[in-house]
């Protein structure tokens, strides 16, 4: 079965879509399997083509606009081996500055909390959080010196749609509105900027970036992988609606209870009460909603064409603000974050091996693997990769 046209916003139309799916057995589906060829996942030119010219030149999603919530909070962060530097000044306008101090280099910030300055630990340089010198001991040594031309180097960034996004080149620019198009309303829905931040983890995984990305876009595996977690137990497998938002896209992943819809049709048909709302916002970010809260997937390359790192964290639809919330956020994290990392990235290293060590030229991606395919093909253009 064709998808249908895309419709804007979460409407009851993406339940009915879903619905049908499941009382018929069938799927959105692509026209055609797609064959893939292994270089796509494992050619080193590649890797560093995609770090150099897509994720260092695309705004990227650095943290969520929560995690930082309060004037003066701060947060450091890696990213693609970058040490960034994310404030919010106490004015309230959020800052992403390369955590590296302009006298010699050393990183004036560590960990979070809430600072309006941060003090290089090598010669003591000061900071502002907006990231204005504003102290140097020994100032006689640095005669004709403008301290305010060496203030820290701030990256292009916006907050839009809870989430503060930069663009990891300094001399580029940055429009969220544009990259994410006609997607940015959706999200606007959503309303992510009055979730609770609740936690987050991090770790590696020998499987290319992209195809760890590739997880999150088809529910074939469900059955297999996800038999024992929620995920598995709760959604209907290998049932999956889509829509493509230019190089983004939206999947929509049936709970079992959306059968009830078909003998109580004056149930709710709210889309994000009977679906797993999976988006995936290229280049590297999976945005998987539950009826609770969302969970913020951040897939990169890590130093090989297929090992990658991952940042997982989760935030709530109500901000918790006791301590019998927490406890059930951290049960709820708990339970998310075990069947990414000991259910879904148990099982793709082992795809990252068979990329490594196949002698076969090319990998098939079913029809029924819809979302997959989106993402190979908006890679592929940008690429330069032949694929059919």
């Amino acid at each position: 079965m064709q998808p249908e046209t895309r419709r804007p916003g979460l409407t009851a139309d993406l339940t009915r879509r879903a619905l049908r799916h499941v009382l018929d057995g069938t799927t959105d589906m692509a026209v055609s399997p797609l064959r893939v060829p292994m270089h796509y996942y494992r050619d080193p030119k590649t890797t560093e083509f995609e770090e150099a010219q897509l994720l260092r030149r695309t705004p990227l999603a650095i943290v969520p606009s929560a995690q930082v919530g309060r004037p003066n909070d701060y947060v450091v962060r890696s990213v693609l081996g970058d040490s960034l530097l994310v404030t919010r000044d106490s004015g309230g306008t959020a800052h992403v500055f390369l955590n590296y101090c302009r006298h010699r280099g050393a990183m004036p910030a560590c960990g979070s909390g809430n600072a309006a300055r941060f003090t290089c630990p090598y010669h003591a340089w000061t900071y502002k959080n907006t990231g204005n010198l504003v102290g140097m001991p020994g100032k006689e040594g640095f005669t004709g010196m403008d301290r305010a031309d060496y203030g820290l180097v701030e990256l292009p960034n916006q907050e839009r749609h809870g989430f503060i996004w930069a663009v990891l080149t300094a001399d580029e620019s940055i429009d969220v509105d544009a990259h994410l198009g006609d997607l940015g309303p959706e999200l606007a829905q959503f309303d992510y900027a009055s979730y609770g931040y609740h936690d987050e983890r991090e770790f590696e995984s020998d499987v290319s970036w992209k195809g760890a990305l590739e997880a999150f876009a088809e529910s074939y595996h469900f059955p297999f992988v996800h038999s024992e977690s929620v995920i598995g137990q709760n959604t209907v497998a290998n049932t999956s609606i889509h829509d493509a938002f230019g190089r983004h896209h939206r999947m929509g992943f049936p709970f079992n209870w959306i059968r009830d819809l078909d003998t109580n049709p004056q149930g709710m048909w709210d889309p994000a009460m009977n679906l797993g709302v999976v988006y995936w916002i290229y280049p590297n970010l999976i945005l998987a909603n539950s009826p609770v809260g969302v969970e913020v997937l951040e897939m990169l390359p890590a130093g090989s064409p297929t090992r990658c790192a991952v940042r997982h964290s989760w935030m709530a639809r109500i901000p918790a603000t006791t301590d019998e919330q927490r406890d059930l956020y951290d049960t709820v994290f708990a339970q998310v974050h075990g069947a990414v990392r000991d259910e879904d990235f148990a099982m793709l290293p082992q795809c990252g091996e068979g990329v490594r060590r196949s002698q076969h030229d090319h990998m098939i991606i079913g029809r029924n693997e819809i979302g997959v395919q989106h993402m190979i093909k908006t890679f592929a253009a940008e690429l330069g990769v032949a694929i059919d």
